[in-house]
């Protein structure tokens, strides 16, 4: 294991004082001491070194530096750095290391149990491991320790895989090894130790290797074996309680597969209700930690035996009764989420009408549930009913509780599933009028007794809103005259009956009797002081709208003064919710009336769009500014009145006098991005809305749109490009040829300048520029394939899209990668766009795409590939895949070639020649075999990346060779 040399500059002495360095207040120095002490790790001295400190010294956190330095280098430079030879000594080192450390630092004592387990999964030649492993360490107390966090670390680390230098069939070769072959004897050697002394049998390492090995072990043999009574008996034990609960859990998730363990189940069920005592005593004494614990093992049993609650209710009810006990013993609301995804479990079950029967039995657990759901949805009591701050000013409290709240929510909703509506809305029902006759009489305008026994069941009808039928009358026409009666004085219920009537305003206006009362309790809301209140009520305003839009048509004159009247004192998000509100009733109007309402409603916004441009002069206002602009969107985007084409369209007609205004502003504030966006976020959804009417605005749109670009480099004129070049493209009704030539001429001129910006900027200073150009470049591709892919830009596009996949960042290169898959289809019998429409310019299309791929074949698949191995975010795997298959099947042989050069570009020592000669061996006999083959040969190169990227992170100095090259345009 020599190091070739130790390097005095990574002496012993030198290493020591770097770390001494990183805890001084030099900045200046800490930077100099990391940046040396990360070329340490990087260095062959290293090897030297660290077991060095190990040796001798006597601080913690240089022990743990080492300790920690060595396992990176056994899992990152073992293959490179070290001969096979020499594999031997390391080992010796670290097993006496092991030795030494066996009493403790236990993070020292870790860490080099992961190094240990990491080389022998290398170290094929070691086949007696865990014997090596035992006797080494000896028998005693001591040493007990060691053997244990070795066996816990060696599942985890073969089976979770760290970037480890083997192939998949060497992996899986010593997987067998370390772990099949050995499952038997760690089973017994447990059972030795579990057996060997009373303190032995409650240690917590006991627990935690015996969890580690039941990914190997199965799980029956674990539960007919004495190992069960000692994992019992630690639950018993208040000091392996935890441990001992947590390895119960995974006993119980390992029989998920319950037709496979029947018997092991049987055998399981009856020990774990044993347990079911220790629920009351864990409350009784406080121990909340405990509580959860038993909790979660209950919770998974439930979960993982769902389906035989559902075939057996009777057998397994007392499971179900557990659960339901730990949920109602659960005053402080630490355990009731462990619960929930039981309850959604069992819940798809008894939904089905194959275990009808079991519904009917299990139902009275449900309502318990609901009523259990009820009390606890309940805000924390105070002795002033005025007070509203029940958190003492905790936010983050406050938060959390709420946000707990909707999950218990979705399990009424579960409930409610299984019991009916009618059931839920019932207890609901008793809830409220509970309230009314106990405190009902004692509200005043200033003060509500016990509001939290009234909120509770408001949030538990809000959270059923969904699940209930539009056409239900058996519970609702009870309910909602008493919650338009709920006293405004008390914030919380005020808050909470908004939240109500938006969620059912879809019921509402099936039943417009109801409409009028809720409303204006909506509308008045509006005059509150609190933000909260506001936000609530235009939420609830803009459902309101869009259900109901119908019904509240006539008063759009009223909504008009009322909008124009309250938008100034309303946050942000809030102004948009009215503005989409208002807008979808103004949607519904007559088409002659449209032109006329558009001016009443949105003058007054222009008046006060002018007025902020004219005061934008720091960030806020700017912003601000921006932020107007959106409600414009809002009447863009909802207003869309249904007119002939030969018919001049209203709406088109009012924004052709808000146009200019609008390009004034963006002219003023170009260099200001949020501006921009709106502007083109408006135009955009202009000409989705109104499509080819959009036409008169056309031509000055278009100039806005290039002379954005030029002068500000923003990818938002891209994406309002997109929109113009796929409405006016040539397979739409109702465009001029001359408009559609036009509009390419146009886009034309936006992929140059879009290139030349690439040619001077460097990918990853333009992330967004390059997403929005080539979501705009796989419109172009599909609408106007026969102009593009005989440009002259279509080659210089092509490489512009092969320098963005060097890119990180997922949205850029899936876009890029999108682009270049649409675009290889145009080389084979299927293209995009549908052979019909392209007619005899297809076969000219091909071929011009194929020479394409000939030139710059090499350049794609160095790459994708190179971005499959390192760069590429998770998501654009699949993509990238998708283009090696192209590949294979436009250009087999050509792009085998390319594979094989780019494999031999990777770093030295990272690919084995047998490795390679593999893969491009399994290539070759995909390609001569059928069309079914050559698709597998994307597993094969999916199969190989996900291996590499597994085993190594890219190069510390750069990609080298694979690094992409900078993309220049000259045109």
């Amino acid at each position: 294991m020599a190091s070739n040399g130790v390097e005095d500059a990574f002496a012993v002495g030198s290493v020591l004082q770097a770390m001494l360095t990183m805890r001084s207040g030099d900045n200046d120095k800490k930077k100099q001491a990391a940046d040396y002490l990360a070329k340490f790790q990087k260095s062959k001295a290293a090897w030297t070194t660290t077991i060095s400190i190990l040796q001798s010294s006597t601080e913690a956190e240089a022990q743990l530096f080492a300790a920690t330095t060595l396992k990176g280098k056994i899992t990152y430079d073992l293959a490179t750095q070290v001969s096979e030879g020499d594999l031997p000594a390391l080992r010796s080192q670290i097993l006496l290391l092991l030795k030494k450390y066996a009493p403790g630092p236990k993070p020292v004592r870790v860490q080099l149990c992961v190094c240990l387990a990491i080389l022998a999964i290398q170290m094929q030649t070691w086949k007696d491991v865990l014997p090596t492993v035992v006797s080494t360490l000896g028998n005693d107390v001591t040493s007990h320790a060691c053997i244990l966090d070795f066996l816990r670390v060696l599942p985890e680390e073969v089976t979770e895989g760290r970037k480890i230098t083997l192939s998949e069939e060497e992996l899986s070769q010593r997987t067998s090894e370390l772990l099949g072959d050995n499952a038997e004897q760690v089973v017994q050697l447990l059972i030795n130790y579990a057996q060997s002394s009373p303190a032995a049998a409650t240690n917590p390492q006991l627990f935690d290797c015996i969890s580690s090995w039941l990914r190997e072990v199965p799980v029956g043999v674990v539960v007919s074996s004495p190992l069960m009574s000692a994992v019992l008996h630690g639950v018993a034990n208040d000091n392996s309680l935890l441990a001992a609960a947590d390895c119960l859990t995974v006993i119980c998730r390992e029989t998920k597969e319950v037709d496979d363990n029947r018997d092991t189940i049987a055998l399981l069920l009856p020990r774990l209700l044993e347990l079911r005592p220790r629920i009351q005593a864990l409350v009784d004494e406080d121990d909340t930690e405990g509580f959860k614990a038993i909790t979660r093992v209950f919770a998974e049993a439930g979960e993982s035996w769902a389906l035989l609650v559902a075939r057996d209710p009777q057998h397994f009810r007392p499971i179900v009764d557990c659960l339901l006990e730990c949920c109602a013993r659960d005053k402080e609301k630490d355990v009731l989420h462990y619960t929930f995804n039981f309850w959604y479990e069992l819940k798809q079950y008894l939904t089905l009408d194959h275990y009808m029967e079991a519904r009917v039995q299990l139902v009275d657990v449900f309502a318990q549930l609901v009523d259990i759901l009820l009390k606890q949805l309940e805000y924390p009591a105070s002795d002033d009913p005025n007070n509203v701050d029940l958190f003492d000013g905790d936010r983050e409290q406050e938060e959390k509780f709420r946000e707990f709240r909707h999950h218990m929510g979705d399990t009424l909703k579960d409930s409610c599933e299984v019991m009916g509506v009618s059931a839920c809305l019932t207890k609901v029902y008793d809830a409220i009028k509970l309230w009314q006759e106990k405190f009902g009489g004692l509200a005043t305008p200033t003060s509500v007794p016990h509001w939290q026994s009234l909120e509770a069941p408001l949030f538990a009808m809000r959270a059923m809103g969904r699940m209930v039928d539009n056409g239900d009358s058996s519970v609702l026409p009870q309910i909602f005259p008493l919650l338009v009666q709920i006293p405004v004085s008390n914030e919380k219920l005020r808050f909470a009956a908004i939240m109500v009537f938006g969620r059912y305003t879809e019921w509402t206006a099936a039943h417009p009797e109801f409409l009028e009362s809720q409303f204006q309790y909506i509308v008045s809301s509006f005059q509150a002081d609190s933000q909260e209140i506001l936000r609530a009520a235009a939420q609830s305003f803009k459902y309101f709208c869009t259900d109901c839009k119908t019904l509240l048509s006539p008063q759009v004159i009223q909504l008009q003064a009322f909008y124009d009247g309250i938008l100034d004192k309303l946050p942000m998000p809030s102004k948009e919710e009215v503005t989409e509100g208002v807008a979808v009733v103004l949607g519904v109007q007559k088409p002659e009336e449209i032109y006329r309402l558009l001016k009443l409603y949105c003058d007054p916004l222009i008046n006060r769009l002018m007025v902020k441009a004219n005061q934008a002069t720091d960030e806020k206002s700017k912003v601000d500014l921006a932020d107007h602009i959106n409600l414009l969107t809002n009447f863009a985007q909802y207003v869309v009145p249904y007119i002939s084409s030969d018919q001049e369209n209203p709406a088109v007609k009012y924004w052709q006098e808000v146009f200019p205004i609008l390009s004034t502003i963006l002219d003023n504030f170009i260099t200001f991005i949020p501006i921009c966006e709106r502007v083109c976020r408006c135009w955009r959804n202009m000409v989705i809305s109104y499509r080819t009417a959009i036409t008169p605005l056309l031509g000055p749109l278009a100039n806005k749109l290039a002379e954005g670009f030029a002068t500000s480099k923003q990818g938002c004129f891209l994406w309002a490009t997109s929109a113009v070049l796929r409405e006016f493209s040539e397979d739409r009704e109702h465009v001029e040829d001359g408009i559609t030539n036009d509009i390419y001429v146009f886009f034309e001129a936006q992929a140059t300048n879009v290139l030349r910006t690439m040619s001077d900027i460097k990918p990853i200073d333009l992330p967004d520029v390059i997403e929005d150009f080539y979501r705009l470049l796989i419109d172009a591709l599909l609408y106007y394939p026969t102009k593009l892919i005989p440009s002259p830009l279509f080659t210089p596009i092509f490489q512009a899209a092969i320098s963005a996949l060097s890119l990180e960042k997922q949205e850029p290169v899936s876009a890029a990668l999108h682009y270049i898959r649409d675009l290889l289809t145009y080389g084979g019998p299927n293209p995009a766009t549908s052979s019909d429409a392209l007619g005899t310019a297809g076969a000219q299309l091909r071929q011009i795409v194929k020479q394409l791929l000939l030139e710059q074949g090499g350049a794609l698949i160095k790459q994708t590939m190179a971005g499959m191995m390192f760069t590429f975010p998770s998501d654009c795997f699949a993509d990238g895949s998708g283009v090696l298959l192209h590949m294979f099947q436009l250009l087999p042989q050509e792009t085998a070639a390319w594979v094989e050069s780019t494999i031999r570009m990777l770093p030295a020592g990272t690919v084995t020649p047998v490795e390679a000669n593999r893969l491009l061996s399994k290539i070759k006999e995909k390609l001569s075999g059928s069309d079914s083959d050559r698709r597998q040969i994307r597993i094969l190169m999916q199969d190989f990346t996900n291996t590499y990227r597994r085993r190594y992170v890219a190069p510390r100095d750069g990609l080298g060779q694979l690094e992409a090259t900078q993309f220049h345009f000259s045109g």
